[in-house]
């Protein structure tokens, strides 16, 4: 699926979000096709409304904690070391 494709899938589902009351299986679409983009803020708000909604749903929890450890490894700030002497052993 192309990115433009995708773009489209995602605003079809923000229109239907609006409109039906059961929004957790659109939610959980949508939040999987921001991942496909890498628009991981957007998938981790999707996934908590999704939490928000119904707690025991166990994929989008599952899912929320993958993405929350990806964020954290991606932003992760290799010039912030204290290691200035560039020793391998720290």
């Amino acid at each position: 699926m192309e990115k433009k494709e995708i773009l489209e899938q995602i605003e079809k589902l923000d229109k239907e979000i609006e409109n039906t009351d059961n929004k957790l299986g659109v939610l959980y679409l949508r939040a999987d096709l921001y991942t496909k983009l890498q628009k991981h803020s957007n998938a981790i708000n999707d996934y908590i409304a999704i939490l928000d909604i119904d707690g025991s749903y166990k994929d989008a929890a599952v899912k929320l904690d993958m993405l929350k450890t990806i964020v954290k490894f991606v932003n992760t700030d290799i010039y912030a070391s204290t290691n200035t002497n560039m020793d391998p052993w720290m």
